[in-house]
């Protein structure tokens, strides 16, 4: 069920480190595996951080504005302001319906472009994948071969030009400001000299790219608005703006605080010369995606932690889908091999827990 990896190398997801190992700690690092194994082991390594690439020199180009963009989210938010005021008034099942819908969503891109397609880190079978394609489209977060496209991106060049919402930018650009303007040349650039063939193999993948709109109209807002009206009689104005509307910019507003938040506020006990750090209260929002310097140094860790079910709704979602055959072959890092990169590269903050 599991494939443990009781090995790293001593360079990083987020770049080379000082070496600070004892000669004990050496030679107990010299069977460890390195990256290139490991991602021969996924069939990719195109979310391992490149050390060889540089920032070009001059002057940056110009910010582009998308005011398609700017004007829709202005309105999302506005609309989820306004559904903030509509919940004294919604019935108890309409909220539980909600919360349902945003945790299904989650997952779509938690456990689906996340963790399964953009790492590689477990193996789903048929009937899953169908259904985090579905929970993926009901989260409207871009397809999932885009997502993945940009995820991969994202880890390859954190933190520089060539990152979709490079953190080094500032937390505004980061959280929400990367969607309102054009890419930076250098994002397009790498992204389209990633190897996705992998994701190009995947059927159901490419279904849902075809087919993505009518996908996001019927199960990002048709769906979740009608079931309410028409099972338990709710208003069709709480309807819309409570489980379609509320719960889908608090879904991107989550999921974007992985990009800002937790680059930015945190302790990085795994690897303190890499931006991402540990958040807590991300987690929670995310459904286990907060837990940032852990992932960002161990990206093939299907937890994208060391603490299992811990403020990680999604570590436990998979390891149910696996206990029902459904989804199988872990990837996770032994606790050696943790406790190793934690001595040799992070703060120190793991000593106080």
């Amino acid at each position: 069920l599991f494939k443990e990896f009781s090995s790293t190398s001593s360079t990083t997801a987020g770049g080379t480190v000082t070496s600070r190992v004892t000669s004990k700690e050496r030679e107990k690092e010299k069977d460890l595996l390195n990256h290139e194994d490991l991602a021969g082991d996924r069939g990719m390594m195109d979310d391992i951080f490149d050390e060889t690439y540089r920032e070009k020199e001059g002057p940056k180009p110009p910010l582009r504005y998308v005011w398609r963009n700017i004007i829709l989210m202005s309105l999302l938010h506005l609309g989820a302001l306004f559904a903030l005021t509509l919940i004294p008034s919604a019935k108890i099942q309409t909220l539980a319906w909600a919360l349902l819908c945003f945790v299904v969503s989650a997952l779509g891109i938690t456990a689906g472009s996340h963790r399964l397609w953009s790492h590689r880190s477990y193996k789903a079978t048929l009937p899953l994948r169908i259904f985090l394609t579905i929970a993926n489209s009901m989260a409207f977060q871009n397809d999932i071969y885009e997502w993945v496209r940009d995820h991969r991106v994202h880890h390859k060049f954190s933190e520089t030009d060539a990152d979709p919402h490079n953190a080094m930018r500032g937390f505004f650009f980061s959280h929400i400001g990367w969607l309102l303007v054009r890419k930076h040349p250098d994002v397009i650039e790498k992204g389209q000299k990633l190897d996705l063939s992998d994701i190009k193999a995947d059927k159901v993948v490419m279904f849902q790219r075809r087919y993505y709109k009518p996908s996001v109209v019927l199960l990002c807002f048709t769906l979740p608005s009608v079931v309410p009206w028409y099972f338990w009689d709710e208003s069709i104005i709480i309807s819309f703006f409570i489980p379609a509307i509320l719960r889908y910019t608090l879904g991107l507003n989550c999921t974007w605080l992985v990009n800002s938040a937790a680059h930015m506020f945190g302790n990085r006990p795994y690897d303190q010369n890499i931006n991402p750090r540990e958040n807590p209260l991300v987690s929670l929002g995310a459904i286990g995606e907060g837990f940032h310097n852990y992932h960002h140094t161990f990206p093939y860790d299907y937890s994208t932690s060391e603490f299992g079910w811990r403020f990680n709704l999604t570590t436990a979602f998979i390891d149910l889908m696996c206990l029902l055959g459904l989804a199988s072959d872990r990837k996770k890092v032994s606790k050696e091999v943790i406790l190793a990169r934690k001595l040799r590269t992070g703060d120190g903050s793991h000593k106080s827990g």
